[in-house]
C-alpha cells in the first residue's frame, strides 16, 4: 500500500471481518435484559475504524497467526474501546452529546442504562478472551496484557485519572506525555503486541511491537487533539472543541499545531523503524501508523 485511501480501504475491510464477528459475539437485543444489550449493540455498532481489532489482526498475521485465533481477542479489545468510550462520555467524565455521528449512549438509554452497559462490555470482552482458541499458556498472557492495558492504575484508567486531575492546570511535557501514553496509547499498544503473543512471537519480538504500538498509540491522541480543535462535528463524528472548552491538558495548547504536527511525525517515524527490524513484512502495520496522522476523523 502507498496511499492513505489505500491504508483506508484495507482497514475498512478488517472493520468488516471485526464487525461480522462482534455481532455473533454480542448478546441479542431480542433477549433478555433487552434494553442492557440494546444499549451495548448500540454503542458497539455504531461504527469506527476498529484500529485497535486492525492492529491485533496486522501484527499476529505479521508474526505468522492465523486470522481464526486473532479475531476473537481484536473484538474484545473493541468491546474494552467502546466501554471506555461510554464511560468517558458520561456527564461525570467529559459530558459529551455525541459518539461516532450519533447521540452519545447516555443519550439514547440514560445514564443508568450506559453505565451498566459499559459495565456488561468490559466483563463481556474477558469472557470472549477466556474462551479464545488458543493453548492456556498464550490465553493467560493476551488476558494479562489487555487486563494491564485497560484496568491498571497504570494504564487506560490512571491515564484518565490523570487527566481529570489535570484539568485547568498548567502541566509538564512529561505529565502531558503520561496521560496520553496512558489513556490512549495504553490499550493501542497492547493491541499490537497481543498480535505478536497469539502469534508466538519471541518476547524480544513482542517488545518491539509494543513500542511500536506506544508510539503510534501517542501519534494517535496528538492527532486527536489537533482534529479537535481543526475539525467540525460532521467530520469528527463527535463534538469539537470539548478538550479546549473543558481546560483539558492537550498537545496544541501546550506547543501549538505546528509543533504537534512535528512530534506526532516524529513518533510515526519511530514506530515504522521499530517494526522495520523485526525481519518481517510490517508494511501493512507501517502504512498504518502512517495513516494514524493522515486521517481527518
Amino acid at each position: 500500500m502507498t496511499s492513505t485511501e489505500t491504508t483506508t480501504n484495507y482497514l475498512a475491510r478488517r472493520a468488516s471481518e471485526v464487525n461480522e464477528c462482534l455481532d455473533r459475539l454480542l448478546p441479542s437485543s431480542d433477549v433478555h435484559p433487552e434494553l442492557l444489550h440494546k444499549a451495548m449493540r448500540y454503542s458497539v455498532m455504531a461504527g469506527g475504524k476498529r484500529i485497535r481489532p486492525a492492529l491485533v489482526l496486522t501484527s499476529g498475521e505479521a508474526m505468522g497467526a492465523k486470522t481464526a485465533d486473532l479475531l476473537s481477542p481484536a473484538c474484545a479489545i473493541e468491546m474494552i474501546h467502546t466501554y471506555s468510550l461510554i464511560h468517558d462520555d458520561l456527564p461525570a467524565m467529559d459530558n459529551d452529546d455525541l459518539r461516532r455521528g450519533r447521540p452519545t449512549c447516555h443519550k439514547a438509554f440514560g445514564e443508568a442504562v450506559a453505565i451498566l452497559a459499559g459495565d456488561a462490555l468490559l466483563t463481556l470482552s474477558f469472557r470472549v478472551l477466556a474462551d479464545a482458541p488458543l493453548n492456556a499458556d498464550r490465553r493467560v498472557r493476551v488476558i494479562q496484557e489487555f487486563s494491564a492495558a485497560a484496568g491498571s492504575s497504570h494504564g487506560m484508567i490512571g491515564g484518565q485519572m490523570a487527566d481529570i486531575e489535570n484539568e485547568g492546570k498548567e502541566v509538564s511535557d512529561s505529565t502531558l506525555e503520561q496521560i496520553h501514553r496512558e489513556k490512549t496509547g495504553a490499550l493501542i499498544a497492547a493491541s499490537a503486541a497481543v498480535g505478536g503473543i497469539i502469534a508466538g512471537a519471541d518476547d524480544d519480538e513482542i517488545a518491539r511491537l509494543r513500542a511500536y504500538g506506544q508510539r503510534i498509540g501517542l501519534a494517535f491522541q496528538i492527532a486527536d487533539d489537533i482534529l479537535d480543535v481543526t475539525s467540525t462535528s460532521e467530520q469528527l463524528g463527535k463534538t469539537p472543541g470539548k478538550d479546549q472548552a473543558a481546560n483539558k491538558a492537550t498537545y496544541p495548547a501546550i506547543h501549538g499545531i505546528e509543533a504537534s504536527h512535528v512530534r506526532a511525525r516524529q513518533l510515526v517515524d519511530e514506530a515504522v523503524e521499530t517494526v522495520s527490524t523485526l525481519g518481517r513484512d510490517t508494511s501493512l502495520l507501517q502504512e498504518i501508523a502512517r495513516f494514524i496522522i493522515a486521517r481527518s476523523s
